[in-house]
């Protein structure tokens, strides 16, 4: 058999814009390396970047090739046609293998065979079927190393549930923590039962796959990566943010180039462009976390304390939790938008701090760019992600909430103030820098990313 000029790998990313961002990114530079890619996703995810969701289509990427697979929920209203988060899970399952099969069949057909397929650890299925038809499974994780760690542990049974709420938690490869520092899943496991097994089951067939990857650099979590490796081929692969906010190698990188959200890009970088250097306080709760009512007036109250300039993207789904007339009334020191250019944002020198919910992606992408942070966590992994901005890598400050869970209006403006005017944010904005510059060289020719990026390529090109 003649030998193909290039190896491919297909990426199946779970379509939210958490999971989208960071694999999109590494498959632009598997492609940059040479590597031929095919990204895939839901069939009812691929109508609703094509039709009329506000959303961008996946124009900035052509070329890279997009396949599709069934969720089993093709028609109208996709996912959200399913009765519970369990019914559509196993739909998934079991519809997603099928499609899976039959697309790496179909490509086999047409002369360009997958030779690995990258998939997102919440869909272990995948592996499954990767396996079956004798390619190379890679799991690709867009949360921290840490935090899996600890997912890791509850699976392997290492880490017991529920918590003792009086005792600190001492895992290997982490700093102590207090069990509010671990993911909601773990830390109030009856919260949200089918998402605590969701994440511990990433785990239930990991052992099989050829890599794991980490949207992560070694020199952010050497310890959970030092630790981790010891029992899966971990290789950290990021910050997975368009090459011109970091190692500037791919001058046409300039964003993700897939929002399922329209960004309302030219209002935010005009009133950017009027504010002094560091003096304006960014506030963004990402993709997905909604905000309760008490906690968005609390938020109101904080950013009008603070006296300082703000810009807040309030999704359009979220707004009529403000305060009626919030906008106009702050409208000397403030801007309230659906949604923004982040990436742009937090490098805009205007940007001084970025009040955050710390989703990983929003946690790197601030990192990346030296920007400080306010860490308000919500959910999920965000607590855990507070914890290391604070404490260990020391860019940010968490904002305490109350005994109700709520972070107070003066709490907020208290930590905006410390980091824009204060002592304390002097050190923090040092820190920033020095983390910005290690990012950098991580994806940088020769940097610790970008090798195990170059590693991953020879062994494929090698084997297949």
């Amino acid at each position: 058999m003649e030998k193909r000029e290039k190896s491919h790998c297909l990426v199946l990313f779970y379509p939210i814009q958490g999971h989208i961002n960071p694999m999109l990114q590494f498959s632009k530079r598997l492609q940059h390396k040479g590597l031929k890619v095919s990204l895939v996703t839901t069939r009812s995810v691929h109508k609703a970047m094509h039709g009329d969701g506000g959303g961008q289509s996946p124009s900035s990427f052509s070329s890279i090739a997009l396949e599709t697979i069934s969720d089993g929920f093709d028609g109208e209203g996709g996912s959200s046609q399913a009765e519970s988060i369990q019914a559509y899970w196993d739909r998934f399952r079991e519809i997603g293998s099928q499609t899976l099969a039959e697309l790496i069949d179909k490509l086999s057909a047409s002369g360009h065979p997958a030779d690995c397929l990258v998939y997102d650890p919440i869909l272990p299925w995948a592996l499954d079927v990767a396996k079956r038809v004798g390619i190379a499974g890679a799991a690709f994780f867009t949360v921290s190393c840490a935090v899996t760690n600890i997912y890791s542990l509850v699976h392997n049974g290492l880490l017991k549930l529920p918590l003792n709420p009086d005792s600190e938690v001492l895992l290997p490869g982490l700093p102590p923590l207090q069990p509010s520092d671990t993911p909601s899943f773990i830390y109030v496991p009856e919260s949200y039962p089918a998402f605590l097994k969701l994440a511990v089951d990433q785990f239930s067939n990991l052992d099989k796959a050829d890599w794991v990857f980490y949207s992560t650099f070694y020199e952010l979590e050497q310890e959970a990566v030092d630790w981790m490796a010891k029992f899966w081929p971990l290789r950290t692969i990021g910050p997975t943010i368009p090459s011109m906010y970091l190692d500037k190698r791919h001058e046409e990188d300039k964003e993700y180039g897939l929002s399922l959200l329209k960004p309302n890009s030219d209002a935010c970088m005009k009133w950017l462009n009027a504010k002094p250097n560091g003096s304006v306080a960014y506030v963004s709760f990402g993709s997905v976390a909604k905000l309760g009512e008490e906690k968005m007036e609390e938020l109101c109250l904080g950013l009008r304390r603070s006296k300082c300039y703000f810009l807040w993207v309030v999704r359009a789904s979220e707004s009529a939790k403000l305060p009626k007339g919030f906008a106009e009334e702050t409208s000397e020191k403030g801007l309230v938008v659906s949604w923004c250019p982040q990436l742009e944002v937090l490098a805009h020198e205007a940007v001084g701090c970025f009040v955050t919910h710390c989703g990983w992606n929003s946690t790197l992408e601030a990192l990346s760019l030296g920007v400080p942070m306010v860490a308000v966590p919500q959910w999920v992994d965000q607590g855990t992600n507070a914890k290391f901005i604070m404490d260990v890598w020391k860019i940010g400050l968490k904002a305490q909430a109350d005994e109700k869970g709520i972070v107070r209006g003066e709490e907020i403006a208290h930590c905006v103030r410390e980091i824009l005017e204060g002592e304390r944010g002097k050190e923090i904005r040092k820190n920033a820098l020095k983390w910005k510059a290690l990012a950098k060289n991580a994806v940088d020719e020769g940097g610790s990313s970008d090798k195990n990026i170059d590693e991953f390529i020879a062994k494929l090109v090698q084997n297949y």
